[in-house]
């Protein structure tokens, strides 16, 4: 099947390019081009924090029955943004009796986890940061530099609330770990490729949650389950958990600092959202069915960035109904969930899609 009708964004980055190269030296070229992308990956990330931010509100709101915020802007529109500005100014508490460099370091690692798995991502045709060949292992291996940045604050910040909250982030990430693993590990056993650009494009026909029968269903279970638990949201918070701990690792944090960890939960929920649309739901392919050409061409008109983003929402919406809908978990429970159901489920589905593949029962 071919995409006759959608934008490939390659047209436009190769055109960026031959421009600046018209009157600018080769390193030059390269430089600008990175300032570029800098720009744009920190403005996406921002704009993208604010509306996640809004849009859990309004959600959790609809939940129990209020309006959630409405007052600054047209319907409240403005007010992540007047939040934004209040952390911005807020002052940075320096503490007496911390490790300074390691407290002062672990927001930044938070963030720089965020922030690479989030530039691997491919928005649209056309249109990704970095094309590795092995950009599966590459997402799951900066992924995991979150933890670190997470054990830094609750230890540094010298605070048995903190460090309390930051050994439950760590047995809680890398239990589910774990798991997400093997649930990306049992699609690229289906796709046979560990290169996300191909991955998306070998699901040009059908989405690879239609076409890989009963395994793909339960490894997209599973990853959202274990998603949901390696961003730390509920129920799956006991690392920040309120009633307990304060805030968790991060109650010593203030103004921009704080703001970080804040923003980072945020992007990862959507840097979670984004892959499990990639993985399982086509990525920034239109939604297709075969035989129905008529149909196939309308939704071939659709902007690939809009089904990128647009499937990802809908996945974070799920997220952010559990968080609304189930009471926190016991650490306990949260653990055994882990590792006495899913992870033994997990390999199951694994050898049963490896099965299915050899023997070529999909479609």
């Amino acid at each position: 099947m071919v995409l006759a009708k959608i934008f490939d964004f390659a047209v436009l980055t190769e055109w960026i390019d031959s421009t600046l190269s018209s009157f600018m030296p080769s390193w030059l070229t390269v430089l600008t081009e990175c300032v570029l992308i800098g720009f744009a990956l920190l403005l996406t990330y921002s704009v993208l924090a604010l509306f996640y931010i809004y849009f859990e509100r309004k959600v959790c709101a609809a939940f129990q029955c209020r309006l959630g915020p409405n007052r600054v802007g047209p319907w409240g529109l403005l007010q992540s943004v007047a939040d934004m500005f209040k952390i911005l100014i807020k002052e940075l508490i320096s503490l007496k009796y911390t490790d300074k460099f390691l407290f002062a370091l672990a927001p930044y690692l938070v963030i720089l986890a965020s922030m690479l798995s989030f530039a691997v991502l491919p928005w649209g045709k056309g249109l990704q940061v970095i094309n590795f060949n092995i950009g599966i292992f590459f997402l799951i291996a900066v992924s995991s530099i979150g933890v670190l940045g997470i054990l830094l604050a609750g230890w540094s910040s010298n605070n048995k609330f903190t460090l309390i909250g930051a050994l439950r982030s760590g047995a809680q990430m890398v239990s589910y770990e774990l798991s997400i693993g093997l649930s990306v590990l049992t699609m690229v056993v289906f796709c046979g490729n560990l290169n996300i650009v191909d991955i998306v494009e070998g699901q040009v026909g059908l989405w690879n949650i239609f076409s890989a029968h009963i395994p793909a269903l339960i490894a997209f279970v599973i990853y959202l389950i274990a998603g949901t638990a390696e961003t730390n949201r509920g129920p799956f918070d006991l690392p920040e958990a309120e009633s307990e701990l304060t805030a968790g690792y991060h109650t010593e944090y203030s103004g921009i600092h704080f703001g970080f960890f804040y923003l980072a939960e945020y992007l990862n929920l959507f840097v979670v959202s984004g892959v499990a649309t990639l993985l399982f739901f086509g990525g920034w392919m239109p939604l297709h069915f075969p035989g129905c050409d008529g149909f196939n061409a309308i939704m071939d008109y659709i902007p690939s960035v809009l089904w990128f983003i647009g499937k990802a929402i809908v996945i974070s919406f799920i997220i952010i109904w559990f968080k609304w809908t189930f009471p926190r978990l016991r650490i306990d429970q949260m653990l055994a969930l882990e590792w006495k159901y899913l992870l033994p489920i997990n390999l199951v589905n694994l050898v049963l899609m490896a099965l299915i593949v050899a023997n070529e029962w999909h479609f």
